[in-house]
């Protein structure tokens, strides 16, 4: 095919050597989106070497509020129980104020500055006061991220009541293949219940560094792999206290070891059922088909976070059944002897202990989740949210403590 031909006036001939821009911009338009695909492509790569979510995924993580990650990651399903209980209902008025760093604020400002989702309140076990955020309902179940491990504590001290598992059980001694050789192999199921243990996995929840630590234990899609490749410990186990997530990821793989069944279904059978949850619930995975993170990444509803909290303050009972064992109740009530942030707060089997001078005691999460107990006044407050990490936990529970009358 012949080039048109060209108009009177001749464009100026381009110096020796140089490129025509045509050329130029048909090769840019050729680099560009090859680099780009190779980028991608190398990042596809590292994730699978990483064995962690595909960038897609990373980037919804970015975005997504806290609340909703559950719903990125593959999850095993938690039947409702066949006998569900719904919460009878007292409607009661809220204090019209409450403390808030040195002022008083209305329970809306308050619940909007925290950036609550779910908002509940019973007391004697009955319904007192229910709130929800436009988009969120009754039924709408929200992540719990490390109240989780408050109930897993539930379930060890189930298997421990069953006899199929003592705190002085040395963890390799239940999962042999995780034995080092040294100190690391002295760890107990005490030393992970209290935070005691010391195993070498920083709590870091930074999202925009997500390659150490808990949030890479988040991330990953093999936990075996990686508890595997984290087995050693920074201090004496049993010596001093630090948060880890880490030591609720290996209490939930032996409980599941002890009990031959993975989280899910002991979740199901021995507290879903039994408490009368009204609502199905997920626990996330590592990857489809796998295990359970058992240090959080449990999604459920807001009522039913408080039937774990009225089984506590009710001393493990569900109406005429006895679902945990009163001496665990009494385990988990009790300080542990080591504190294990920098708080003024106490800590035992997965359970915190907010205030000194009180017998209340919590399920906490980071972003904000909350499931109270204050047995002095019958009150259990569950507060579900996408605040800040680890924000303004303290004031929070001061704005407990007041709603419940001590």
């Amino acid at each position: 095919m012949t080039e048109p031909s060209t108009t009177a006036i001749e464009a100026p001939a381009a110096e020796p050597g140089a490129p025509r821009k045509r050329s130029r911009l048909r090769t840019a338009a050729i680099v560009v989106p090859v680099v780009a695909a190779t980028l991608v492509a190398a990042t596809y790569a590292a994730a699978a070497v990483l064995e962690i979510p595909a960038p897609p995924t990373l980037v919804r993580l970015l975005t997504e509020a806290p609340s909703k990650q559950g719903e990125l990651y593959p999850s095993r399903a938690v039947a409702a129980s066949p006998d569900p209980a719904p919460l009878q209902a007292n409607p009661t008025p809220l204090p019209e104020t409450v403390p808030w760093k040195g002022e008083q604020i209305p329970v809306a400002q308050f619940l909007e500055t925290t950036h609550t989702n779910s908002f509940l309140v019973l007391r004697d076990g009955a319904l007192t006061h229910e709130w929800y955020r436009d988009g969120v309902e009754a039924t709408t179940p929200l992540s719990s991220w490390s109240m989780a491990k408050s109930v897993v504590s539930l379930m060890i001290g189930q298997a421990i009541d069953a006899g199929k598992l003592r705190e002085d059980d040395r963890l390799v001694d239940v999962l042999p293949e995780l034995a080092t050789g040294g100190e690391y192999d002295t760890v107990t199921v005490r030393h992970l219940l209290d935070m005691t243990a010391g195993v070498d996995v920083s709590e870091n929840y930074n999202p925009y560094w997500p390659l150490t630590g808990t949030a890479r234990m988040y991330l990953t899609q093999d936990l075996d792999e990686f508890v595997a490749d984290h087995r050693e410990v920074t201090y004496t186990p049993g010596s001093e206290g630090d948060y880890r997530s880490v030591e609720t990821q290996l209490l939930g793989q032996i409980l599941a070891r002890v009990e031959g069944k993975p989280l899910t279904e002991l979740l199901e059978r021995n507290l879903w059922a039994p408490i009368g949850a009204e609502d199905d619930a997920t626990w996330n995975l590592d990857r489809p088909g796998g295990q359970e993170k058992a240090f959080c990444c449990l999604n459920a509803t807001a009522r039913d976070y408080a039937k774990i909290g009225r089984l506590v303050l009710d001393g493990g009972r569900a109406g005429d059944t006895q679902v945990v064992p009163p001496a665990w109740i009494e385990r988990i009530s009790t300080p542990a002897p080591h504190r294990v942030t920098n708080e003024n707060w106490g800590y035992s089997a997965q359970w915190w202990h907010p205030t000194p001078d009180i017998p209340d005691l919590s399920a906490l999460g980071v972003y904000g989740q909350y499931t109270y107990v204050d047995p002095a006044t019958g009150t259990v407050i569950v507060k579900l949210s996408d605040h800040g990490t680890e924000q303004d936990e303290e004031a929070t529970f001061e704005v407990f403590r007041a709603i419940a009358g001590d």
